[in-house]
């Protein structure tokens, strides 16, 4: 059936009108803390003439809202579209605030909310973030460090073991799929961003360093309490779940320029891997592109710095420390199956790495030293990365350490009165399931190939791992009957059944052409091994993240606003809250 005309125009007319408006930041239905700071900018799809122009605030001129005139760029970028910008700006007053803008041609209009908190109910915030922690690591890290009897659940972890919880919805503004940079910059700030952005809401120009601020958490804390910041990971300090607490970039690659915001930050305790962009380029295993020693700034301005585990305790055992700067191998740090048991990975080049628990006890001996409390931000984050690997056994021995970490940390609050919100949570999902146990005893079932070995319902069972150490670490992951984990989307690669003994798990390489990859062949040729094509397009050489709410759990003061179905932007509110951000400014 051919459409009339004037049907198809008006059809191809409200199409286009949503990219021929202007863009505003923040964007419509934006939630803003009361006196945080964020740029104000509006993006004109040509160029416009700055007389015609004119931008409403609740009706009133926005220079008088705002305290201040914008900046009006006739070309931005040396294009044909104009641009108004402010910088810095703020809205004390909570209410609903309506933005209204015109060049004489076309409006828009955005509605934002700005919200106060009551007084102060916590003294610090704790913000544990499992990267990609899915539920099966959960599950996993249960029945592994807990065991598991006719059903029921010897124990319970400490990150379920708290009295609220909710489901948090994870979407970015541009992406029904997150990546750690704009999940994490929600938690931070409460706005909402894109793909590999912190901290900014991504405009168009090239620049990545240029877009349209908001404050974090740790500078709203910093600047109006006073408060002490730590941010401790086993990743490579400057990556994006840890950068975006402090970051303002579009790029989250940007390691140098993450390195100096960090120092113009100068966060109270910083730790994790990443030494190489810290580094002067003419050091060994440095990657920056300049000759700044990173180090040698923060130790001028007054940081320990601790390079080892032994480093580390001695400067967090000094009365005196205030400031610790932790740098423990040039990339990420090892997770706790290779550290403890298998010594693969970087251990024999970097054998004296802190488990994640002992930094956090480090950064609490530090950082409670504030009288004013502090703010602290923890990331297993190494479970990410071997998610995306593929290595569920290195997953679930970070989700283990994960919760010893909690578990540390809940027994320090208790012994301090209970002053302190604790928040655990995933930034995103892994699409991971648990769907029962492998059986690879050979001698009950010979012959039988590995895949015909995947027990389901009822031929799951149980697992047979050893029981656990002290720490919840079974002293073996190769049994003969394991639990099957996998992951729903996938690269080409060798399925092999059985967990990686000598190195983390590496189900594709690099290919022939920039930006590809190809099968690993190193598992081609292990006895029951699978060729398993992939779901993902050819250029993805790993697993990739997924759209399903993450499980947050809660306790201390503020802990009652969590419960139900929430958005990722929500934490950042809660975290406010408990600390009465809005009415410190007051």
């Amino acid at each position: 059936m051919i459409k009339p005309i004037a049907a198809t125009a008006a059809a191809i007319l409200l199409s286009a009108s949503p990219t021929a408006a202007q863009t505003i930041y923040p964007i419509d239905r934006a939630e803003i803390l009361a006196g945080a700071h964020f740029d104000f900018k509006v993006e004109f799809p040509d160029r416009v003439d700055p007389a015609k122009l004119k931008v409403t605030v609740n009706g009133a001129e926005y220079s008088a809202a705002f305290g201040q005139s914008g900046s009006f760029v006739d070309r931005e970028d040396g294009k044909d579209q104009s641009a108004l910008i402010l910088r810095n700006v703020a809205l004390p007053k909570p209410g609903s605030v309506t933005v209204e803008v015109s060049d004489g041609t076309r409006s828009r209009s955005v509605v934002w909310t700005v919200y106060d908190t009551g007084p102060r109910m916590a003294k610090n915030v704790i913000l544990f973030i499992g990267d990609g922690l899915s539920p099966a690591h959960r599950v996993a890290a249960r029945i592994l460090s807990k065991g598991i009897a006719e059903g029921k659940s010897r124990g319970k972890l400490a990150i379920d073991d708290m009295p609220h919880m909710a489901l948090v919805a994870t979407a970015g503004s541009d992406s029904i799929i997150t990546d750690s940079a704009n999940a994490a910059s929600a938690y931070a700030t409460g706005h909402k961003t894109a793909v590999n952005a912190m901290g900014v809401y991504a405009d168009r120009t090239a620049s990545p360093f240029d877009d349209p601020r908001v404050e974090t958490i740790t500078s709203v804390a910093k600047r109006r309490l006073g408060l002490a910041i730590g941010i401790v990971t086993n990743t490579e300090i400057e990556d994006a779940t840890p950068a975006a607490m402090v970051a303002h970039t579009r790029r989250r690659a940007a390691y140098d320029e993450i390195v100096e915001q960090y120092f113009a930050a100068k966060p109270d305790v910083l730790m994790g891997g990443g030494s190489a962009n810290f580094l002067p380029k003419a050091a060994a295993g440095s990657k920056r592109k300049d000759d700044i020693d990173y180090i040698a700034r923060f130790r001028d301005a007054g940081y320990q710095v601790a390079m080892t585990k032994s480093e580390m305790d001695a400067s967090a055992a000094k009365s005196d420390t205030r400031q610790l700067l932790g740098l423990f191998a040039t990339g990420n740090m090892d997770g706790a199956l290779d550290r403890k048991f298998l010594k693969g990975g970087g251990v024999k080049k970097f054998p004296d790495q802190p488990d994640l628990t002992e930094q956090v006890q480090a950064a609490l001996n530090v950082l409670s030293r504030n009288e004013a409390g502090f703010f602290l931000m923890v990331e297993s984050g190494m479970i990410d990365k071997y998610a995306h690997l593929l290595d569920m056994e290195r997953a679930v021995y970070d989700t283990i350490m994960l919760d010893n970490a909690v578990r540390l940390t809940r027994d320090w609050v208790r012994a301090r009165g209970d002053d302190t919100l604790i928040l655990v949570l995933a930034d995103h999902n892994h699409p991971n399931s648990l769907v029962g146990t492998i059986n690879d005893d050979m001698s009950t079932t010979p012959n039988v190939p590995l895949r015909e070995r995947v027990g389901t319902y009822d031929k799951a069972g149980f697992p047979n791992y050893p029981a656990p150490d002290a720490e919840g670490y079974p002293s073996r992951v190769d049994v003969s009957r394991r639990l099957a984990i996998f992951s729903a989307s996938l690269p080409d690669h060798y399925e092999t059944f059985r967990p990686k003994l000598d190195n983390p798990n590496e189900p594709s390489v690099k290919g022939d052409a920039p930006g590809t990859f190809k099968i690993n062949e190193k598992y081609k040729d292990v006895p029951g091994a699978v060729l398993r094509l992939g779901n993902l397009p050819a250029m993805m050489g790993a697993s990739v993240h997924s759209g399903e709410d993450v499980i947050l759990t809660a306790t201390g003061p503020g802990s009652d606003r969590v419960h139900g179905s929430m958005d990722n932007t929500d934490v950042f509110r809660i975290m406010a809250d408990a600390l009465g951000l809005a009415a410190a400014g007051m």
